[in-house]
């Protein structure tokens, strides 16, 4: 479950801020998460909820954005494209689609006290 290891590098960053800013809590954390990241949304909450307890991040919120996946045609633009049926061929010409948007993780903003 790597989700325990990027929950785990999510609190460095947020830990990290509580000491450049002097503060003492941490409040909340917002995540950009790309649909095609291949990290589950569900388990990453889960691992966030085992790993803060005890911490300056006891109680704190997390909010998880999905970036839908996006794709582009070097011809002819953006395309539709759906992680359920992933095919990265463009349906007009056939060339290969380049993927716009949705492997994105990152974290947005944290929110201390």
């Amino acid at each position: 479950m790597h989700e325990m290891a990027i929950a785990n590098s999510v609190l460095d960053i947020a830990f990290g801020e509580m000491e450049k800013r002097a503060a003492h809590r941490v409040q909340k954390i917002k995540i950009s998460l790309g649909e095609f990241s291949g990290v589950v949304k569900d388990a990453l909450e889960f691992a966030f909820e085992v790993l803060t307890p005890q911490t300056p991040a006891s109680g704190a919120m997390i909010e998880i954005d999905i970036v839908p996946l996006s794709a582009e045609c070097w011809t002819c633009g953006p395309m539709p494209c759906a992680l359920s049926d992933l095919n990265l061929l463009c349906p007009k010409c056939g060339r290969t689609l380049t993927i716009k948007s949705g492997r994105e993780m990152r974290v947005e903003y944290v929110d201390l006290d």
